[in-house]
């Protein structure tokens, strides 16, 4: 009965709902097809999936189809079809549009497309409030062709989510040309978690300017968010060049039910197209459009445009000069071209007109090592020749062979082996356009498309040939470039300078912004190998659709290559003869020898000097070797050989410095950017020893610097920098939110070592005393200096380098790397670096100079002697320090023994002396008896001549002298007592041998 009852009100429930729903759906009308549009749902765990009507308006009709079983969820159309829902069947699109089938295209950027986000991941203003110190106002921005990243130093994602019902790829075409910029592309699922990628896929490589590369990814099936990472280093102060994209496309989505309009300037005209077609120049179209509309006369449009724009009176802007090629009589003209296309109108007010040819002149002369032919072509000269480019070609003379290269200082025509071409950022093109135009004694820079085109020089080297007589294996230098160039520019114009190696990429050597005086640059090829150099002149790196700085122009007048392989000879130089009979040819000679002058043949270099790069000819090709330092056998490097030797004093210190042989380094900081970007610098030393084998490796990569595996990354993701001493600039993991820290800006401060000296100054090289504190021993610094030659724009003479050793017996062997307090950053000017190591093994080695013994006393017959070291100790191992020593002593000493002989022999001295000068005084006490007696009864005094006794008076009776006792004390009371009852006389009593007297006076 309950089940009963349940039932019938749930029946009465149901009914009574669909009354109330049929009510209220009496009035609306039926639905048409123009009133709602299908979607699948979700697909289930068997891979189906329905299709339902989902209406406009919600409640504006009735009458929605039912549900149907839709198309398997992996189910696409072709490329140029799209999937009509209400058949479910694929359908060819219409002209004007386009389908990529199960992908979709990003090529149109007026604006970031919805789905697209930009995202400052480093937005903490520190509490300041200053927007401009933070990076909320960074974001990658729209410029119409394309997308730009941000300009300063900012980390900036371009985020981007995609379901894709199977696997997919995503693909883009992009510019990246600044290596201070760190460019990532990543993906992560649905849960934030970055999916598996190599470094080649996650880290974008480099392009050549103007250059546009693609970059292709597998998606796997499921939710997909991509993101586009930037991040720029502005250490210099210069600003970042940003990263552009375009051309994103995204393949693997389920279906696509409707084609994608024709962007505005592009067309389809054939139905079911894949994409759309530039407009031509002089033609424009609007969105969706399946042809494109022609310009009037009176107006212009690049291609691509979707509008056309009015043509401005000609200026001195819109055209340029070209020197013509040597004629049938040796003449040549400048002459005026318009810039193509043309867009300006002559026949207008305010219209300049295009300047008449210049006179015919004579040719300049043909290149060194080329002669002329027919008064008109310029031929290089035949294998085993020569030329100055002013006379007919000559055989080399006996002992000599050509000197091979490039030598270019006249440009009359473009060299067979070098290119001009031009780079547009955007769409448009420039390819028509000489990059470059020769102009007699120089080459300029061309007109371009537009002030922001990459205007490219191209010079390609096959390889370098070393002369005969020298040996390859030992050879430091294959080959040097010099160019001698100057920039005049009113904007923020830069030429670049890149290399490329082995066809691999193309990297950038040195680069100048602004204008710049005429002065030369030198880059030195250390391995043989196929080269391209490249030369890149920006006018501006703004889109600018007006012409501003046309004037702003780039000049090289010359450019030299040695070595080349496939170059011409200009000279000769000497080479190694086998004999000096005439007719003998050229041989190698070994490594480490030069080519005497006398004999031609080959000798070897003097000890501890080394062979120049330039030439083995001459005595004078063997450079000394500092002080401190000496050659390896093969003589073509200085180094040290972990010791050192200095008189100081009168004594001879040694050093042994095996300790440091081994690379050093030193990381400090942190440092930060602007913005808050926090990094490091990386230093790497190697001091001494490895044969003069540059052994401090400093490497650009995107790779966690505590992987072992580095070398084992792509060489494309890995830039090594090997040399005596290496600088990289590391962003750890935390200081932008990376897994991994960051290597880059890896540059040599040390590619040669000048020697070792306690003197502060070495072949122009100066260590700073006042960077670091004095030394509080009396052992010298040691300071080792290095120099890179190679210039730079900022360090024109090159950078240098001075490591500081300095005693400290308190470290390790190894020892502490320290920079200036002053310059945290090892430099105070960017060109001069300067170490401290701190270390024992900086201390000399130890001598018996440096420790003294101490005698202990003596006990039991035993005397003990230690040996203890001088404090402050200041030395290392060399002497050990003697063991304790005993000898056999007795109690009193020898000493002690000499002393009390010397005071016994003493005290008898003193008793004969006093035994003498007792007798001495009795005898003359007796001879003033012997007067006093002589005296007269008055008791005066005899005279002078008649009291003195005689010499040798009395003698006689010296013996029977008897001297009186001394009178005892009752004897003298008696006397007193005398002398006061009589006349006041007083007597003494003399005693003799023969009688007693009485003398009273």
């Amino acid at each position: 009965m309950e089940k009963r009852a349940l039932w019938t009100s749930c029946y009465f429930v149901r009914f009574v709902t669909l009354f109330l729903c049929a009510r209220a759906s009496v009035n609306l009308p039926q639905c048409k097809e123009t009133d709602y549009y299908f979607e699948y749902t979700e697909c289930d765990s068997t891979g189906s999936r329905w299709r339902v009507a989902i209406p406009h308006r919600q409640g504006s009709c009735t009458g929605l189809p039912e549900p149907v079983r839709g198309t398997d969820c992996t189910f696409s159309c072709e490329a140029g079809e799209f999937l009509e829902m209400s058949s479910q069947q694929c359908t060819s699109c219409a002209a004007g549009s386009y389908s990529l089938g199960s992908g979709v295209r990003f090529d149109q950027w007026d604006s970031i497309p919805a789905g697209f986000s930009s995202l400052a991941t480093y937005m903490d203003s520190g509490g300041s409030g200053d927007d401009s110190m933070t990076c909320n106002n960074s974001s990658w921005t729209a410029q119409g062709t394309h997308l730009e990243s941000n300009r300063d130093d900012c980390t900036v994602s371009l985020v981007y989510a995609v379901h894709l019902m199977k696997q997919g790829s995503v693909s883009f075409d992009y510019q990246y040309v600044d290596s201070n910029v760190f460019f990532e592309f990543f993906i992560q699922n649905d849960q934030c978690q970055e999916m598996d990628q190599t470094g080649s896929e996650k880290w974008i490589k480099l392009t050549t300017s103007g250059e546009w590369g693609t970059h292709t990814v597998n998606l796997k099936t499921g939710t997909n968010i991509l993101y586009w990472r930037t991040t720029g280093m502005l250490l210099g102060g210069k600003p970042v060049k940003p990263v552009l994209l375009k051309n994103i496309q995204i393949d693997g989505v389920a279906y696509t039910s409707e084609c994608f309009p024709c962007r505005p300037g592009t067309f389809s005209k054939t139905p079911g197209s894949s994409a759309c077609d530039l407009c031509p120049r002089n033609t424009y179209s609007g969105k969706g459009a399946s042809s494109c509309t022609h310009c009037s006369e009176t107006q212009y449009s690049p291609e691509g445009w979707s509008q056309c724009k009015e043509r401005p009176p000609c200026s001195e802007k819109d055209y340029f000069q070209i020197h013509t090629a040597c004629d049938g009589e040796g003449k040549t003209q400048i002459l005026y071209r318009w810039v193509e296309p043309q867009v300006c109108v002559e026949n207008v007010t305010g219209a300049v007109t295009l300047p008449p040819s210049a006179e015919k002149e004579d040719c300049p002369p043909c290149n060194p090592g080329f002669y002329m032919h027919n008064s008109s072509t310029c031929l290089p000269c035949p294998q085993g020749t020569y030329s100055d480019g002013t006379a007919e070609c000559q055989r080399c003379p006996g002992g000599t062979e050509p000197s091979l290269g490039y030598e270019y200082k006249w440009w009359n025509i473009l060299p067979r082996n070098m290119k001009t071409s031009c780079f547009n950022v955007g769409n448009s093109k420039c390819d028509e356009m000489n990059g470059w135009e020769v102009a007699g004694d120089h080459i300029r820079s061309g007109v371009g498309g537009s002030d922001n085109d990459y205007l490219i020089l191209n010079l390609r080297v096959p390889g370098f040939k070393l002369p005969t007589s020298v040996d390859d294996a030992s050879a430091t230098e294959f080959g040097r470039i010099t160019f001698i160039f100057e920039t005049n520019c009113s904007a923020d114009c830069e030429l670049y300078f890149m290399i490329d190696v082995n066809r691999k990429s193309t990297n950038v050597v040195e680069s100048w912004v602004g204008s710049k005086l005429r002065q030369a640059y030198t880059h030195i090829m250390t391995k043989n190998a196929s080269v391209s150099y490249t030369w890149a002149f920006q006018r501006t790196n703004k889109a600018i659709d007006v012409r501003h700085y046309v004037n702003d122009i780039a000049k090289i007048y010359s450019i030299t290559v040695t070595n080349a392989m496939d170059g011409s000879a200009s000279g000769c130089h000497a080479c190694a003869m086998m004999s000096q009979q005439d007719g003998s040819s050229c041989v190698p000679c070994p490594a480490g020898h030069f080519i005497n002058k006398d004999t031609n043949q080959c000798q070897e270099c003097p000890s501890n000097t080394f062979l120049s790069g330039h030439h083995i000819y001459g005595l004078e090709a063997c450079q000394p070797c500092g002080p401190g330092s000496k050659s390896n056998k093969e003589h073509s490097v200085c180094f040290n050989d972990c010791t050192f030797s200095h008189m100081d004093q009168n004594r001879t210190l040694t050093y042994d410095l095996s300790a440091l042989n081994s690379v050093g380094s030193i990381m400090n900081g942190p440092s930060f950017t602007s913005k808050g970007t926090k990094y490091y610098h990386l230093f790497n030393i190697s001091l001494c020893g490895a044969e003069g084998k540059k052994v401090a490796v400093c490497t650009d990569n995107v790779t966690d610097l505590s992987s072992k595996d580095v070398q084992n990354e792509s060489a494309d993701l890995n830039n090594l920098v090997e040399t005596f001493v290496c600088q990289s600039t590391i962003i750890p993991a935390d200081g932008r939110g990376f897994r991994t820290a960051l290597s880059s800006q890896s540059i040599s401060l040390a590619d040669t070592f000048l020697g070792a000296s306690v003197d502060n100054s070495l072949d122009g090289v100066t260590a700073s005393t006042d960077l670091f504190s004095e030394p509080s021993r009396k052992v010298p610094d040691i300071n080792f200096f290095y120099r890179s030659p190679q210039p730079t724009a900022s360090c024109l003479n090159g950078r240098s380098t001075v490591v500081t050793l300095r005693c400290s017996p308190e470290k390790s062997t190894r020892g502490e790397l320290t920079v200036p307090s002053k310059c945290p950053a090892g430099t105070c000017n960017g060109c001069e670096f300067h170490f401290l190591w701190e270390s024992s093994s900086a201390c000399p080695l130890c001598t018996e100079a440096d420790y003294h013994s101490i005698e202990g006393a003596c006990k039991g017959g035993v005397q003990d002697t230690l040996y203890v070291w001088n404090e402050p100790k200041l030395c290392t191992k060399g002497v050990p320090l003697l063991n304790k020593t005993s000898a056999h002593c007795e109690v009193v000493g020898q000493w002690v023994k000499a002393g009390i002989g010397g005071g016994a022999f003493m005290a008898a001295l003193l008793v004969c002396l006093t035994c003498y000068f007792w007798k001495k005084n009795k005898r003359l006490e007796y001879k003033y008896s012997r007067l006093v007696m002589s005296a007269n009864k008055d008791c005066e005094l005899p005279a002078a001549d008649s009291c003195a006794l005689a010499e040798g008076e009395g003698e006689e009776n010296d013996d029977d002298v008897v001297y009186s006792n001394t009178p005892s004390l009752l004897g003298k009371l008696k006397a007193i007592a005398s002398k006061a009852d009589g006349d006041n006389s007083e007597s003494v009593q003399l005693k003799s041998s023969q009688s007693e007297r009485w003398v009273w006076g």
